[in-house]
């Protein structure tokens, strides 16, 4: 400690914008400007189209290309014969690094709704498992750990063992680099995932699990009102301040095995 100022450097979270763009037969459509942290651009985009409903298919897609000179711009091509559900937004995209809906120009466009269903999904999370998970994801936070200033969303299986992350200066964005690199690999529904993020739990985070078919969300964090609700009526089961070995279950706890 000193009581003289100090000049140094520090490494900090990067932020740049990315615009998504969606090709069929001819016709290229801008969808959606995000602020993320560059890297896994092509999950990113993925993942968005599909938790905002707007493909549902991975088939559907040609491929997928991305600006590599600037890298603002990610253009996700279809084969011919398929069509987007460009109704599903009715917004201008403009998605800040804290908000996925803030640009929703309706109620009615914000929910989304999933082809997977958890009501009857059965699977079962000890309380163990569910303490153990925090630390078992910040040892995996490299940007984190240097910066302090990304979000994280990591999945598990109901053993605890550790799936796959992503982290993102947008909690929203790391969601959908998950679901994106889930959905290019076949892997959907992620019917025996538990899924663990970084900070509090809003609606959009749980409609973009609940399109991905995730029975079971964690957080560090609190919940909104409106993600628990959204979560009980779509059968997730929804823990929040996972901390020190304690937590709080919010949505159809029968699925904890204490």
């Amino acid at each position: 400690m000193t009581d003289h100022p100090e000049i140094t450097t520090d490494i900090v979270a990067v932020e740049e914008p990315l615009e998504i763009r969606l090709a069929t037969e001819g016709e290229t459509k801008k969808v959606s400007i995000t602020m993320r942290t560059p890297g896994h651009d092509e999950e990113l985009a993925l993942g968005f189209l599909f938790t905002e409903g707007i493909i549902s298919d991975y088939q559907a897609v040609q491929q997928v290309d991305v600006d590599t000179l600037t890298g603002q711009f990610i253009e996700v091509g279809l084969r011919k014969g398929e069509s987007p559900r460009l109704n599903q937004i009715e917004r201008n995209f403009y998605t800040t690094s804290s908000c996925g809906v803030c640009g929703k120009a309706s109620l009615d466009a914000v929910r989304v709704h999933s082809k997977y269903r958890n009501t009857d999904n059965p699977i079962k999370i000890r309380a163990s498992v569910l303490s153990q998970l925090p630390a078992s994801a910040l040892l995996r936070q490299g940007a984190f750990n240097q910066t302090g200033g990304l979000h994280a969303s990591a999945l598990f299986d109901s053993a605890g063992s550790f799936a796959l992350i992503r982290e993102d200066v947008g909690r929203h964005n790391a969601l959908d680099k998950v679901i994106g690199h889930s959905f290019a690999k076949g892997l959907l529904p992620l019917k025996d995932s538990l899924l663990l993020l970084s900070g509090r739990i809003s609606f959009e985070l749980v409609q973009k699990a609940v399109m991905a078919g995730i029975p079971v969300i964690a957080a560090i964090g609190a919940p909104s009102s409106l993600a628990i609700s959204l979560a009980e009526e779509e059968g997730v089961t929804l823990i929040g301040f996972l901390r020190e070995g304690r937590y709080n279950v919010y949505t159809h706890p029968h699925r904890i095995d204490v």
